[in-house]
């Protein structure tokens, strides 16, 4: 399969600011030729959009608004009628919400699960398609057990099951379409200072696990995101924690 960078389009979900801008701004210093921004946020989308035209130039990136619960079906039709084709999904947006756990498993899990199905059908060779990568955001709490985020830890455990299984080398050999699991430990974005925790546990003492852990900045997400697409085979299970590099997890 070829994982050569330079040439391909990328489009990512949640990537208006936070870990999703960062990988945006990875893949673009690395040489994709499109970099699509989707975000439900159209002011800060459009702001993010400005910067990196200033950045890269006008024409490497564009931005949509999308909801990822509601807009699916048009933002699919958007992306492969303007552009023709796709290369990289990365399914980044999501929440940490402990008060809605509807809110959380819709916008973490399903909505993963139904653009990796939109697009994988589209790349794969099975359907006529040049096959692709699939990067799916799960998370270090999908494996690290805590009391604290039991919605959010059981949206992420979707997520990585899922990808896994989609991604087993047996579909991949028909498909020719890679499903990859990202797991980011703790970063410092908008996410992960506004969290609702479950009414279970204090505030004070969500607030001393924190802050006994190794946290880290948006752009060894970014870069370890571009990482794992050179790198990550089908089905793989890589975490980007601590600021240090992309590492295979076996399970």
């Amino acid at each position: 399969m070829n994982r050569e960078i330079k040439g391909k389009v990328v489009a990512v979900t949640g990537s208006a600011d936070g870990l999703g801008l960062a990988m945006v701004t990875s893949f673009l210093e690395q040489g994709v030729k499109l970099a699509i921004l989707l975000d439900i946020n159209e002011n800060m989308g459009n702001e993010a959009l400005a910067r990196l035209k200033q950045k890269f130039g006008n024409d490497r990136a564009v931005f949509y608004k999308c909801n990822v619960l509601d807009d699916i079906d048009d933002t699919y039709q958007m992306i492969t009628s303007n552009h023709k084709s796709i290369d990289i999904l990365v399914n980044n947006a999501g929440v940490v919400d402990e008060k809605n756990i509807k809110r959380t498993m819709n916008i973490n899990s399903i909505a993963v699960m139904e653009w990796t199905m939109k697009f994988y059908k589209y790349m794969s060779l099975a359907n006529g398609g040049k096959g692709g990568t699939i990067i799916n955001v799960s998370s270090v709490c999908s494996y690290k057990i805590t009391p604290f985020l039991p919605y959010y830890q059981a949206s992420k455990f979707a997520v990585l099951g899922f990808s896994k299984s989609i991604g087993h080398e047996k579909i991949f050999k028909k498909s020719g379409v890679r499903v990859i699991t990202l797991c980011p430990g703790l970063t410092r974005t908008n996410l992960a200072y506004f969290l609702n925790v479950w009414e279970g546990c204090s505030l004070e003492e969500f607030s001393a696990h924190l802050s006994s852990d190794h946290w880290q900045d948006t752009p060894a997400v970014g870069d370890g995101t571009v990482e794992i697409f050179k790198n990550a085979e089908s089905g793989s299970v890589w975490v980007v924690e601590g600021s240090r590099l992309a590492e295979k997890v076996d399970f």
